[in-house]
């Protein structure tokens, strides 16, 4: 029984672990960003800020969920290592372009 509670106890770390994880990102990262800004003028506008809320939350959920469900297909298909290692280039490749690109327009 005591190895159960340690189960129990593991795999609620992990759950608080990846939730605080995933809610701490997507929070930040959609901060300031024109999701935000879309929202904030939609609530201006329309003045019915619960149902603008409401319907960017419905949103929001739908194009997480598209996130998970192709996320657990790559899961299946690519190693953590293969995985990480092809987002971290593509991260690099996409700041590359950004450099150049700051570069060129301050020549």
């Amino acid at each position: 029984m005591n190895g159960n509670l340690k189960k129990e106890e593991s795999s609620e770390k992990g759950f608080t672990t990846v939730f605080a994880t995933t809610f701490t990102t997507i929070f930040i990262a959609e901060l300031g960003d024109k999701t935000q800004i879309a929202t904030l003028m939609l609530s201006a506008e329309s003045g019915k800020p619960i149902i603008v809320f409401i319907g960017s939350s419905f949103a929001l959920i739908s194009s997480s969920i598209v996130g998970v469900l192709i996320g657990k297909w790559i899961s299946n298909k690519i190693s953590p290592n293969r995985f990480s290692f092809i987002t971290g280039s593509i991260m690099m490749i996409i700041s590359l372009f950004l450099v150049y690109d700051i570069i060129k327009t301050n020549i």
